[in-house]
């Protein structure tokens, strides 16, 4: 099969098309043949060293997929040569064929197109993980999204208002929010503009502060959230897309008695099973009901991942972009 390596960490362009083994199913796992897989910030770390996990070289990024179940290990019982599936992985995805745990991968609706679900499991599980059990997102709350036009940032504006949030969406340019407008959001709050980020929350929310903020950006926007979050406030810390890590102060969770809560979905998932199957029956319940649709904003094909994620780097990105396999 054909497929992304990276035989040598670096950036994006240090990834090579190549031939490699195809991939057996052992006890517990099944393979899919590949139609598209989806395309996130925690891949453009694993390939330069930078992740929690850090795989023997060469190794194939890539963490979610959606095809066609080619093989079933033994002790699979929910799924069966042929089913339309998507998966999770922690890399092995930007091939031809994967091979997944059997537990992350779950069948999908025959309406669902192969691109819907390739944007579908990091984000979405990820997104109702933090609004459901960390943050306990209740009806009439308001909900601050930071990074609001990138692929988790939007699934939290659509799940937020299913959920029944008041959802501030805050990017860097007008025709980003532009985006999360059509996706639901009730406020805007653009970057680039003058008054400072936590003045502006704070004007949208009479001066009390976000219930809620989901921050995939971290940086000098995580340490304004701390200024601009309620009493009784909960600060999700997603990731860093910012490039840097900060420092929570102290003395200003203390002030405003809030909470600063670790989103770490993948542990969850192995902790928690159930718990997260129950989450995608909900997601794809919400789905099938025409609730929500992902944003895929651009496909690429399966050899131009290299510039899929540099695209992503560059923030050139609105919600998803998915390589596509033929």
């Amino acid at each position: 099969m054909k497929a992304i390596l990276c035989k040598q960490h670096g950036p994006p362009e240090s990834l090579v098309y190549e031939d490699t083994a195809d991939p057996t199913a052992e006890a517990g796992e099944v393979v899919i043949d590949v139609k598209a897989a989806g395309v996130n910030f925690p891949d453009t770390l694993i390939i330069e060293n930078k992740y929690q996990f850090k795989p023997d070289l060469p190794f194939s990024p890539g963490g979610e997929v959606v095809g066609i179940v080619s093989q079933v290990g033994a002790g699979v019982k929910h799924l069966k040569k042929g089913d339309r599936a998507m998966a999770l992985m922690t890399f092995g995805g930007f091939a031809e064929k994967a091979r997944v745990p059997g537990q992350t991968a779950l069948p999908i609706p025959e309406e669902m197109p192969f691109t819907d679900a390739a944007g579908f499991p990091l984000v979405y599980g990820t997104v109702i993980y933090a609004l459901k059990q960390r943050a306990r997102l209740q009806k009439g709350e308001t909900l601050l999204v930071n990074g609001a036009a990138g692929g988790v940032g939007l699934a939290a504006v659509q799940l937020g208002k299913i959920m029944g949030a008041r959802v501030i969406a805050a990017a860097s340019t007008d025709e980003k929010l532009a985006i999360c407008k059509q996706h639901g959001a009730d406020e805007l709050i653009n970057y680039s503009e003058d008054t400072p980020f936590k003045e502006q929350v704070k004007a949208l929310t009479d001066g009390q502060g976000a219930d809620v903020i989901f921050d995939p950006v971290g940086g000098d926007i995580f340490d304004q959230c701390l200024s601009c979050i309620n009493w009784n406030g909960r600060l999700l810390v997603i990731g860093f897309a910012s490039g840097t890590i900060p420092s929570a102060a102290a003395n200003r969770i203390l002030l405003k008695n809030c909470a600063v809560m670790g989103v770490f979905w993948g542990r969850f998932t192995a902790l928690e099973p159930e718990a997260n199957l129950a989450n995608f029956r909900q997601l794809l319940k919400w789905y099938s009901a025409g609730e929500f649709r992902p944003e895929v904003s651009q496909t690429y094909r399966l050899e131009n991942a290299a510039q899929a994620l540099n695209d992503m780097l560059a923030r050139k990105a609105t919600g998803k972009l998915v390589l596509t396999v033929d």
